[in-house]
């Protein structure tokens, strides 16, 4: 690119060089009596302005030489900044990336809260109905006992004209007309009996009928209370869930100060002690082991750091239920030096991760926290 610039500007000065080595032959007339003095000076007079002409293109090359430096430097800076500008906008596609993703978070519980609201107002409009429907049955049999008094009443009257008509059987002896006009009383009296068994009949037919909607109304409700119990509990499930569904910690492996932990001649359970963040609470700082509070797949990193020594490495294991999975180690004889190492573990519910220190080897840890021991749940299962 910058020879395509350079040779029309190198032609552009040897056409502007051979134009005035031009103008001036031709503004040199020679007189006819001094032609020949005049054709002894003319071929100095060409190498000088030739040389002439050479020093201005090297002048102008030089020129330009040093104009395409600094347009080189300017290339390069404008370059560099270009890059820069490139790794922020990388950068605020990811933050932005990141803000997405927790907005989405935050639209999901915002949707599961809202379910929850609408679980409990279905569960209040379940009760409320209860408390009618109660009232109802309390009406229902305040009504039944009235309606079982009224019955009593009426076969009390049943017996008492029973025992009437028996007195007038037995007065039908003294006259026939009193008999004929008893039969006829009797008569009445037995199509009103008649009537009046025919209404209890409906009403005892009633009574049943109320039995029975009662019956239904208590079997009802029997089945309302179960849903409503299993909606509660599908609630209390909900929050449960979405409590463990936040299990995230990470700690340190001395409280305070500094010092050396081993060897031993056996593995050893290593207790951070230094909790900084433990949300969920599944690690305990007394043991140091973290027990899963749900199933699901979970990451954990171990980093181990400790004073180099001839003889003892520095070398820990993350453990699963007992059983060794991930190592990190290193053994230099002199200076500082750590190790680490990482996992994702598919857990079921009381699943127990731990950190050993392995048999013949050393931990060191103080104020600027060398060994930590970190895991959160990436998702449930």
């Amino acid at each position: 690119m910058e020879m395509t610039m350079c040779f029309p500007l190198l032609l552009l000065i040897c056409s502007l060089c051979t134009a005035q080595l031009q103008t001036e032959s031709d503004n040199h007339i020679i007189p006819l009596g001094k032609q020949t003095e005049a054709e002894r000076r003319e071929p100095t007079n060409a190498a000088d302005q030739q040389q002439r002409c050479t020093q201005d293109i090297g002048a102008v090359l030089r020129e330009m030489s040093a104009s395409l430096a600094e347009q080189r430097v300017e290339m390069r800076h404008v370059q560099r900044e270009n890059e820069a500008q490139t790794a922020k906008l990388r950068e605020l596609e990811l933050q932005k990336t990141e803000v997405d993703k927790l907005k989405q978070q935050l639209q999901v519980q915002g949707a599961k809260l809202r379910v929850l609201e609408l679980q409990k107002t279905e569960v209040d409009k379940l009760k409320q109905q209860l408390k009618a429907q109660t009232a109802e049955l309390i009406s229902i049999k305040a009504r039944t006992n009235v309606t079982e008094n009224q019955v009593e009443a009426l076969k009390r009257d049943g017996e008492a004209q029973t025992a009437e008509l028996i007195s007038i059987k037995a007065r039908t002896n003294v006259t026939e007309n009193q008999v004929e006009a008893l039969k006829r009383d009797g008569e009445a009296q037995t199509a009103e009996l008649i009537s009046i068994k025919a209404r209890t009949n409906v009403t005892e037919n009633q009574v049943e009928a109320l039995k029975r909607d009662g019956e239904a109304q208590t079997a009802e409700l029997i089945s309302i209370k179960a849903r409503t119990n299993v909606t509660e509990n599908q609630v209390e499930a909900l929050k449960r869930d979405g409590e463990v569904k936040q299990v995230a910690f990470s700690a340190s492996l001395l409280a305070s100060g500094s010092g050396t932990l081993g060897p031993f001649n056996t593995d050893f359970i290593l207790v951070f002690r230094k909790v900084a963040t433990n949300i969920g609470n599944a690690y305990n700082q007394n043991t140091g082991s973290f027990n899963a509070p749900v199933r699901g797949a979970y990451h954990f990193e171990l980093h181990i750091g400790a004073h180099g020594h001839a003889s003892h490495p520095s070398s820990a294991a993350l453990n699963k239920n007992g059983h060794q999975f991930f190592v990190a180690y290193e053994h230099q004889p002199s200076y500082f030096g750590k190790s680490s190492n990482g996992i994702t573990l598919l857990l079921e519910v009381g699943d127990v991760v731990s950190v050993h220190l392995r048999i013949n080897s050393r931990v060191f840890d103080n104020e600027n926290h060398h060994s930590t021991f970190s895991g959160h749940l990436l998702f449930t299962m």
